[in-house]
């Protein structure tokens, strides 16, 4: 009697350890889910906010365009230009360079016109500037390109 009884104590444990086993398995599965789920939900806030940011850029660009035209047309504006540099680069949005005599780069500048016959390409004005935004282009330089 008494061996039956240590027996079936020992069954009993046997079967406890195996749930003890079985719920920290679960419970360790729930954790991993969870900072999986976490870890998810805050890479798509990330991705949200970086899109909210590109279509605000996006949104800037006509606008920059005409204090471009702007500081063209008027000298005494001129020194808002470095400013403004300034500013957008904080912002992580950079003006692509594409001054005249540059060598053109096709991914950098968008050529809409191209005067001459030749191997060299450079960029003989810019028609439109373009922006890179946190390293990515965001739209190429608008330009006349000459060959030679």
């Amino acid at each position: 009697m008494k061996g039956e009884k240590v027996k079936a104590q020992e069954k009993a444990k046997q079967k406890n350890e195996m749930q003890i086993a079985e719920l920290v398995g679960d419970l360790q599965r729930t954790r991993a889910d969870f900072e999986n789920f976490r870890k998810q939900v805050d890479l798509q806030k990330e991705n949200e906010k970086k899109a909210a940011k590109l279509a605000t850029v996006y949104k800037l660009l006509p606008l920059l365009d005409d204090i471009d035209r702007a500081i063209a047309s008027y000298d005494e504006l001129k020194p808002l230009e470095k400013s403004l540099d300034k500013t957008l680069k904080d912002l992580e949005l950079v003006k692509i360079v594409s001054d005249e005599g540059i060598e053109f780069n096709p991914d950098l500048h968008d050529a809409v016109m191209v005067e001459g016959d030749g191997e060299k390409e450079v960029v003989a004005e810019t028609l439109r500037s373009g922006y890179m935004y946190g390293g990515e282009i965001l739209r190429p330089a608008m330009v006349k390109v000459k060959k030679f």
